[in-house]
């Protein structure tokens, strides 16, 4: 009985070993993410970041294709514009401008009409962090590592992101390189009156200025999908903070 004994505590003993040491591995885990994107140092230099690119569309006459500018402004700034050639279902050019300025959030769109963000897709966007959503995380909410995962052929440390308010993250790092390749997100979109869980892809990672930037960008949910293809990016741009802001 005594050994019986022995050997549960020495069981139980190396399981919270192994449990506290697996908690210590997130942050671990988090910083060799930062360090294989570029380094604290010289993310702390960039400010802004310009990208633009052409992006392809599905539609349900097929794929539709069209130009993308991405501005951001740390520490949460953002606008995204969007311009896509319609003219192959006889509605000419869709123009799409979503901005937010660190608190409101505004689409202009010509095919759905202009609008106000709110509730939950507001609350995803003041959780964003530039350059980088792990450099502070721990201002927003809380990260849990949940081990690997496949992801195609590519072995992922998950890590859930769980926010004081908005939507919970999963996030998928490289096991050997450390870059974010996927995120799984479930956004409330009241336009259409559901949830709706939106996965992205992060592909071609490139050196820019000492930091490592995603030159694909592959987006999929159960109402579309889309692939953005970088062809610049610009560090450190003087932005008019008009261009963030509800006209």
């Amino acid at each position: 009985m005594k050994t019986i004994t022995q050997r549960l505590f020495i069981a139980a003993l190396f399981l919270l070993i192994a449990q506290a040491a697996f908690a210590q591995t997130a942050d671990e885990i988090i910083e060799k993410h930062l360090a294989a994107i570029g380094g604290r140092a010289a993310l702390a230099k960039i400010k802004s970041r310009v990208m633009m690119g052409t992006i392809t569309a599905s539609s349900p006459v097929g794929d539709v294709t069209g130009s993308v500018e991405i501005y951001n402004q740390a520490p949460n700034k953002a606008r995204t514009l969007i311009k896509i050639d319609l003219s192959a279902v006889g509605a000419g050019q869709m123009v799409q401008d979503q901005r937010f300025d660190g608190n409101v959030g505004f689409v202009m769109d010509t095919l759905q009409g202009n609008r106000d963000i709110t509730g939950n897709q507001l609350d995803n966007m003041k959780n964003t962090i530039f350059p980088s959503a792990l450099l502070n995380y721990k201002e927003v909410g809380s990260i849990e590592l949940r081990g690997k995962e496949k992801v195609g052929d590519r072995e992922a440390y998950l890590l859930v992101g769980t926010p004081k308010t908005g939507s919970v993250v999963r996030l998928y790092l490289d096991a050997e390189s450390y870059l974010p390749i996927k995120s799984v997100v479930k956004v409330n979109l009241p336009q259409i009156g559901a949830d709706v869980e939106q996965t992205t892809e992060m592909l071609d990672y490139r050196d820019v200025d000492g930091v490592k930037v995603p030159f694909q960008i592959r987006g999929t949910s159960d109402i579309q999908t889309y692939t953005i293809n970088v062809t610049k990016v610009e560090h450190n741009t003087d932005l008019e903070q008009a261009i963030f802001s509800k006209p």
